[in-house]
């Protein structure tokens, strides 16, 4: 008598959102720990200098909030359609004297509006969508953006803070024998001017995409612009 095989049982897919969350909680870890480490030694006010914990403490309140508003805001979900709804009916909207065709969604099953892109690690259609953030695990849209900016600017200003601090205390206590506080202050002193040099770039990037009133995810999909072709008086290169 031929012996039955036990079907297999199919392999359970991986759950896509672990990675990213935690990756996210790790960021907010991090900033924690070192925040820790800078405001726990009585460094920071030698010789009644109570300016630099001030500026620093309202700068770090300032960074964890716009970072924990961040990470649970609503970026500007926009729900699924109904079965209704296809891709043959054609939806045309006018903004500002200009006519544009809505794009059909394939997986959200609706004709998109205006700036309306579709996240592949959220799996949602994002109203005004910038970019998914993996830093903080959420998308960027709409709802969201200036609580984007406001995380951007705080902590690049929080990190110079901190680093400006640290190379003060350092310099004022280079006659000084080597201690724990100035190891502290090179702990602190170097994650913060290597953070503070690309969060600078990204504030510089986001300040000109605002200023061009465009979004990141739009250059991405329309890539580098085409090259207009010389007319054929003009002199060759």
């Amino acid at each position: 008598m031929p012996l039955l095989k036990a079907p297999h049982l199919p392999p359970r897919a991986p759950l896509p959102w672990i990675l990213p969350s935690l990756f996210a909680a790790f960021n907010v870890a991090l900033l924690l720990i070192f925040s820790g480490l800078f405001f726990a030694f009585p460094w920071l006010a030698q010789n009644g200098e109570w300016a630099f914990p001030l500026v620093t403490g309202l700068l770090c309140v300032l960074t964890v909030f716009s970072l924990v508003s961040l990470n649970f805001s609503d970026p500007g979900i926009l729900h699924q359609g109904s079965n209704e709804q296809g891709p043959t009916m054609v939806h045309v909207v006018w903004v500002n004297h200009r006519a544009f065709r809505l794009q059909w969604c394939q997986k959200c099953c609706f004709h998109c509006p205006p700036r309306t892109y579709h996240c592949p690690w959220c799996n949602i259609c994002v109203e005004d969508f910038d970019h998914h953030c993996k830093w903080v695990n959420n998308c960027i849209g709409h709802r969201n953006f200036r609580f984007f900016l406001l995380l951007v600017l705080s902590l690049c200003l929080y990190s110079g803070a901190m680093l400006v601090t640290c190379l003060i205390f350092l310099g004022r206590t280079t006659h000084l024998p080597f201690s724990l506080d100035k190891a502290m202050a090179l702990v602190v002193a170097v994650p913060a001017a290597g953070f503070l040099v690309p969060l600078s770039l990204l504030l510089l990037i986001q300040a000109a995409s605002v200023s061009a009133a465009e979004r990141s995810y739009e250059g991405k999909v329309r890539g580098p612009r085409p090259r207009r072709p010389s007319p054929p008086w003009a002199p060759a290169a």
